[in-house]
């Protein structure tokens, strides 16, 4: 007789999104603002340490493609505050919320060991000016009074963002701000072309594009990744380094 095959069913938790769902379709599960993640496991270690993956740049959306277990759900679906939501929850749901990172005092330049507390980290406050049922936004520019309409980026915005980054850094090209507002800018004075918004942004104001980018982060749904850290008695807000230690952390962490 042959073996039956055991299955197993692996516990999930309910993780809340920055968005709250606003900016998803209302027949997508994500309108509801909460996806269902899987506990890591070791199949997820060895994506994690696929080489392959790893050199493809791609092994951070292959591991939350593994964890999202929401019906229909990759991790290209997720705008990109969602995602970044979704990747601590998963990181404190396999190790806990204690992420001990190597940091550099900005003082002294010596390397110490500070340890970050991701259970503190806290969504951002969606502003109450910005109508979020559409992912479409208007911004006119206060020199050139150009009118805007600009998108936030999903998962599979970046994925082709990266793309194009990784194509002009072949041929010794590095387009990171003009590529990324390429794709963000949807309509110049209502002009949806791709020649018309590519030749406004190769052309665009280094101060409006300032204030272009300024307004994508305030209205951006995000988890804010910031802490207080003491360094020689005082108190420094840093930025939480994304190490590949943040889903592989050292033994005896």
């Amino acid at each position: 007789m042959a073996d039956k095959k055991q299955e197993f069913k692996f516990p999930t938790e309910t993780v809340d999104l920055p968005s709250g769902g606003k900016l998803y379709p209302k027949e997508s599960p994500l309108s509801s603002g909460k996806i269902e993640l899987k506990y890591m496991t070791a199949k997820e270690e060895d994506i994690l340490t696929s080489q392959n993956l790893i050199k493809k740049g791609v092994v951070v959306e292959k591991l939350l493609d593994s964890l999202i277990v929401t019906p229909g759900i990759k991790c290209e679906n997720l705008y990109i505050g969602d995602k970044n939501a979704v990747m601590v929850a998963a990181r404190i749901l396999a190790y806990g919320g204690d992420y001990t990172v190597e940091i550099i005092n900005p003082n002294t330049g010596e390397k110490i060991q500070q340890t970050f507390d991701l259970t503190s980290c806290q969504f951002k406050e969606l502003p109450d000016d910005v109508d979020y049922s559409k992912n479409e936004f208007e911004l006119e520019l206060p020199i050139s009074k150009v009118s805007l309409t600009f998108k936030l980026l999903t998962g599979h915005d970046e994925i082709k963002i990266n793309n194009q980054l990784s194509n002009l850094k072949k041929i010794g090209q590095s387009a990171e701000v003009t590529t990324r507002l390429k794709h963000v800018i949807t309509s110049v004075n209502g002009e949806t072309s791709n020649s018309i918004i590519n030749n406004f942004v190769d052309n665009m104001l280094s101060k409006e594009s300032l204030i272009l980018r300024n307004e994508v982060t305030r209205i951006n749904p995000d988890i804010d990744l910031k802490q207080e850290v003491e360094m020689e008695g005082e108190s420094t807000e840093m930025a939480i380094p994304m190490t590949v230690e943040f889903f592989w952390p050292k033994s005896g962490e």
